[in-house]
Formats: C-alpha cells, sequence, structure tokens
C-alpha cells in the first residue's frame, strides 16, 4: 500500500488518528516523524475505511434504488453508510490538519494594493 505519510511535509502538531478512543473520543498521534509503525498503520486503515466505504456505496443503492427493499433493509444501509461517512470525515480532517499551510504573501500584498489604489 501506498503511505500518504510524507516526513518533508508532516508537522510536529499531532495526527489525527483515523480510529476513535474507548470512550468514543479522537485519537491523536504525537511523533517527530512521519515514517513510524503507528503512522503506517494509520495510513493503512484510512485506506480500508475509504475503500469499504466506496463498496458499502455501491451495495446500498442497490438497495435504495429498489422501492419495494424491505424497511429493514433500508434501515440497515443507512447505519453502514452513517459509518462509513464517519469514517471519511475524519480521514478527510486528519489529512487537512496535515496539509501545509498556504502561502499567502501573494493574495496579502495584492489585497493590500487593491485597498491602497480604492
Amino acid at each position: 500500500m501506498k503511505h500518504t505519510t510524507d516526513p518533508a511535509t508532516t508537522s510536529n502538531s499531532p495526527r489525527l488518528l483515523p480510529w476513535p478512543s474507548l470512550d468514543g473520543n479522537p485519537c491523536y498521534l504525537v511523533t517527530d516523524s512521519g515514517g513510524g509503525y503507528v503512522s503506517r498503520l494509520a495510513d493503512d486503515l484510512e485506506t480500508v475505511q475509504l475503500n469499504m466505504g466506496a463498496d458499502v456505496l455501491g451495495l446500498a443503492r442497490t438497495v435504495l434504488d429498489d422501492p419495494t427493499s424491505p424497511y429493514t433493509e433500508v434501515r440497515y444501509a443507512g447505519l453502514r453508510l452513517a459509518e462509513c461517512l464517519t469514517d471519511a470525515l475524519r480521514v478527510a480532517e486528519s489529512r487537512g490538519l496535515r496539509l501545509p499551510p498556504p502561502d499567502t504573501g501573494g493574495v496579502e500584498e495584492a489585497e493590500a494594493a487593491e485597498r491602497s489604489t480604492a
């Protein structure tokens, strides 16, 4: 599997892990390198979670597209979709927190120049 953790782009800020604690709270990893065992494990689990979400979505569409699907199947599909969405949102948040800050130097200078001419 390709690991998304790049030591060159990681910062020293805590990484949100793709699993909650036993009591449901977010788990964070604080490390000085981006390529450790737990980071690779988290990368692998994120990949599994996103692939599982795509699989569940495909299966749920079959149930949801059939107007004669029993209520229990529709409910089950909805519950699984909610679980997958929760996982996907956690992965997105974690990856977003690891993005380097945007270089806004040019934008700020352009805005300052615009204000001075107005």
